[in-house]
């Protein structure tokens, strides 16, 4: 198939051809013969109500001729250019009397069916010019190009019964675009360069920084944002997994004793080994689909895969990628990060494929409901403020010369009904800009998995913070702490330890502190109260909104303005606002929506409305509670979701509106609102709300997600009656039984509950107890150390590598002295995540065989590893510094390294000792 002479780009040609083709939905009303649907029947100018006449068509061919001469920059003789357009018209014309299907016309490609239009018309072409004549027959070629590119969008069924031909007929397309747009780069506007200079210096002055939750509140002089460098943490990175690893150890064994002896030597396709992960996490009901994760959860609710690399590195070796990570997990840190290096050309090492390259950065909160803005819209579209003065097609050219950065961030934050829309309309810009690199980040259970797989990204999820990076935090929070106008310096080191000594020890601070968020909430809380933290996530909350809306000014001796109002008042009025957002199912409110709410409830509230208008109120409240912020166009959101989601949900079980909670129960961005709003309930609304989950109607997955959902809350129950609680316990055992691995995983997400309902593990065969092992490694409660404990004599290789793995998600010596260190070891590769666990494993005695799951310095292993027992390496994280491995040398029984093939090849492997590389 050639590609025609004349060349037009998709953006240009389609909104003329496009019209001549009756819609999707019309075409797939049309009956399919043996070979395809009839084309007479796909064009709008024929059939019994044509939308367009021979005007139309005349009026397109027309402008496809005067786009055709431009783009080829060629003129015609005098008079000539009317006459191909008549001609090209009567050939566009005549498909509406062709006995040719679609699928014939897609199999003739471009060229052969351009001929066969010139044939159904002879001798049109007769009265033109030798030129002009060459000139139309291009022109008709490209044309029948993009005709059938949009023929194969619009008629069902083509792309699955001719893959190849529709496949080289979109890459045609895209080159034609690719060269459209080189030619547009090569005009570039003289002042493109120093407005890219002002641009970069916005960038990175308006991103470099960070709010750690809470920590001016004492402090009358305290700043509100903190240096993103210094606190910038480097979170880690799970890649989806494309499906179960085999159990059998003799697999493993099987590879290696297959492979050469030599050193260095990389086996390809390296057998199984042992390793029972993989899959994506189930929610609710085991879907499988990994969008059901509770959030929040920490590792009960996180995805199954091993954190392969820090998340910002993936951008090194994945031109797209889809971060996914729960509420507060640092999607959009990351996000200012890499706008903020990138803008600087301060990029490690292994990020030197984002050097050179323009970020932009696209919450899609600000735009969701206008829908995915063009590149000239992007910076008008978040409100930049240099917005209106970029050089005209500045942000085309760029994208054209594939030296943009995309950081699309929160898909999540545009409403369902919009969100697949914002999809649609991202495609074909990265399909014309393809070159350039795209983060899109969202929460989990926003969009489905695969969700934007067949476009080219690779799926990545924030995985929740080891020990390591707790700690890392809770000293970076309490260093930035000493900048500040504080009075209490001379206790931070005091604060500081005490949260390093108390969150690896109890449960309830262990299973909150996962993301930078909850870690941020907690340092400011055992700040504010002197070294007494709350219990539970409600508490955690009440005691934010009280230390925020009631002791912060108070203590701060702040005066800032006429309005005093105490906490219930201020509270109240946030509350409307959530929501309000929650019903209107978005998390930006514009101004006048926001102040027309305040001023709907100030008549109930007479002592604050006495104390001034609405919209002072309004100011009062953004500018003094630290929980909304207002953008440039003075809309107005909630620094956080989970903020918006507490108040929302405590503000729907005040209305007694416990029917709209029951109503959206089942959708995966209501799953906080609802557990938070039965945290909050009475003990009669709390009834309501469990048995309306367990009441009949819904079916399927539906119904599978409510129930599990009602186990899943008698955790945040305070007071229930007994019936209602032994009818949720009763009619969700029989879920306590998953039939699969993923469905077994899914129910970490219910909590300590479900260690009430499992049976004795000393009494199922390994098959189930693996099953058990993977629901209950995901269950971060003290009880599940003493029910894994009672596996740890198993023979199974895959329950073994189960309680293994399980490691990192408990109090890291205790979970060592009562079940690592009475797994047998053969063939099991003992994973190592953070330094505790390296430690511990070295007070054990070490162990054959190591798996490398956690962020480590070579001299660190070095350090911590037994280097004369070690014979098994497998390293399943990137280590940095380019991968070299001599630092090996210090193994001396060392024989075999495996390494993930996700990460950079490894160096400097000493000899005699063999690398496998481990399928992913």
């Amino acid at each position: 198939m050639e590609q025609p002479a004349v060349r037009l780009a998709s953006y240009a040609v389609e909104p003329l051809i496009g019209p001549l083709l009756v819609p999707a939905s019309v075409a797939a009303a049309v009956p399919v013969s043996g070979t395809g649907r009839l084309l007479a029947r796909l064009v709008s100018f024929r059939g019994e109500e044509p939308t367009l006449g021979w005007d139309e068509v005349s009026a397109s061919a027309d402008e496809l001729v005067r786009l055709g001469l431009g783009t080829a920059g060629q003129r015609l003789p005098e008079g000539e250019e009317a006459g191909v357009a008549a001609v090209l018209a009567r050939s566009l014309w005549v498909v509406g009397d062709l006995d040719t299907t679609d699928t014939e016309a897609v199999q003739l490609g471009p060229p052969a069916f351009a001929v066969r239009l010139r044939a159904a018309v002879p001798g049109a072409d007769r009265e033109l010019s030798s030129e002009a004549a060459w000139f139309y027959d291009e022109l008709l070629a490209a044309v029948c190009l993009h005709f059938l590119r949009l023929l194969i969008q619009r008629s069902p069924g083509l792309a699955g019964r001719l893959p190849e031909r529709c496949h080289h007929i979109r890459d045609l397309v895209e080159l034609d675009d690719t060269e459209a747009l080189a030619a547009r780069v090569s005009r570039s506007a003289p002042e493109d360069a120093e407005f890219e200079e002002r641009y970069l210096r916005s960038v990175a002055e308006q991103y470099n920084r960070v709010t750690i939750y809470g920590i001016d509140l004492p402090n009358p002089d305290a700043p509100d944002h903190w240096s993103l460098d210094a606190t910038y943490l480097n979170l880690s990175a799970e890649f989806s997994s494309g499906g179960e690893a085999d159990d059998a150890a003799a697999d493993g064994e099987d590879a290696e004793a297959g492979g050469e002896s030599g050193g260095g030597h990389v086996e390809e396709g390296a057998g199984g080994d042992g390793e029972a992960e993989g899959g994506a996490e189930a929610g609710p009901g085991g879907n499988g689909d990994g969008t059901g994760a509770g959030p929040g959860d920490g590792p009960a609710g996180s995805g199954s895969a091993t954190p392969v690399m820090t998340a910002d590195r993936a951008l090194a070796r994945h031109k797209r990628v889809l971060l996914r990570g729960v509420a507060g997990s640092g999607k959009t840190t990351l996000v200012q990060w890499l706008a903020v290096s990138t803008a600087r050309s301060a990029l490690p090492e292994e990020l030197q494929t984002l050097h050179g390259r323009i970020p932009f950065v696209l919450p899609v909160r600000h735009f969701a409901d206008e829908g995915f803005p063009s590149p000239e819209e992007f910076l008008a579209a978040v409100n930049h403020p240099l917005a209106a003065e970029a050089p005209e097609g500045w942000v085309t050219r760029v994208l054209a010369a594939e030296r943009g950065l995309l950081l699309v961030d929160g898909i999540d934050e545009a409403p369902e009904p919009q969100r697949e829309a914002v999809h649609v309309e991202l495609r074909p810009l990265l399909r014309r800009y393809s070159g350039n690199l795209c983060l899109v980040t969202s929460r989990p259970p926003a969009v489905d998995a695969d969700w934007l797989a067949e476009d080219g990204f690779t799926e990545v999820t924030l995985a929740p913070m080891n020990r390591d990076q707790v700690s890392a935090f809770v000293t970076a929070w309490h260093t930035a702490a000493r900048t500040d106008e504080g009075k209490d310096h001379a206790r931070l080191n005091e604060y500081k330890d005490m949260l390093l000594r108390s969150i690896p020890l109890f449960r309830e601070l262990r299973v909150l502190a996962t993301n930078p968020l909850m870690c941020g909430l907690i340092c400011a809380l055992n700040r504010d109260r002197s070294g007494s933290l709350p219990k539970g996530r409600r508490e955690l909350y009440d005691a934010a909104m009280k230390m925020l809306l009631e002791r912060r000014d108070h203590e701060r001796q702040v005066h800032a303005d006429t309005i005093d109002l105490p906490r219930a008042p201020r509270e109240t009025l946030l509350r409307k606002l959530a929501y309000r957002m929650l019903t209107d199912k978005r998390t930006v409110l514009d101004h006048a929506s926001a102040l027309g709410e305040i001023e709907h409830h100030l008549p109930a509230i007479p002592k604050v409305a006495r104390q001034g208008a609405p919209g002072e109120i309004f100011d009062h409240l953004l500018e003094r509670t630290g929980l909304l912020r207002e953008q440039a166009d003075r809309s107005v959101e909630f620094v956080h979701r989970t903020v918006q989601d507490h108040l929302a949900a405590k503000e729907a079980v005040e209305r007694g509106n416990l029917d709209l909670l029951l109503e959206h129960a089942h959708e995966p961005e209501w799953e906080e609102v609802f557990r938070m709003a039965v945290a909050h309930a009475r003990p009669g609304e709390c009834a309501t709300l469990l048995q309306g989950l367990l009441a009949p109607g819904a079916l399927g997955m539906k119904r599978k997600r409510r129930r599990l959902l009602a186990a899943a809350c008698l955790e945040y129950v305070t007071e229930l009656d007994p019936e209602t609680h032994a009818r949720v316990r009763r009619e969700t055992q029989n879920m306590v039984s998953p039939t699969d691995d993923r469905g077994a995983r899914g129910l970490g997400w219910v909590g300590p509950i479900v260690l009430e309902m499992i049976p004795d593990p000393a009494k199922v065969p390994d098959d189930k107890a693996y099953r058990l092992a993977l629901t209950v490694t995901r269950i971060e409660d003290d009880a599940a150390v003493d029910y894994l404990a009672r596996m740890r004599n198993r023979k199974s290789l895959k329950v073994r590598t189960e309680l293994a793995r399980g490691w990192r998600n408990f109090e890291t010596e205790r979970y060592a002295a009562e079940v690592i260190a009475h797994l047998d070891p053969e063939g099991l590769f003992f994973p190592v995540a953070d330094r505790a666990e390296l430690n511990v494993l070295g007070k054990l005695g070490g162990r054959e065989r190591v798996k490398i799951v956690g962020r480590f310095t070579p001299g660190e292993l070095v350090d911590g590893l037994v280097s004369d027992r070690l014979t098994h390496l497998w390293i399943a994280y990137d280590l940095g510094a380019g991968m070299k491995m001599g630092w090996l040398s210090s193994f001396p029984s060392l024989t075999t390294l495996r390494v993930d093939p996700r990460l950079p090849p490894v160096t400097g492997v000493p000899d005699g000792v063999r690398v496998l590389e481990h399928p992913a």
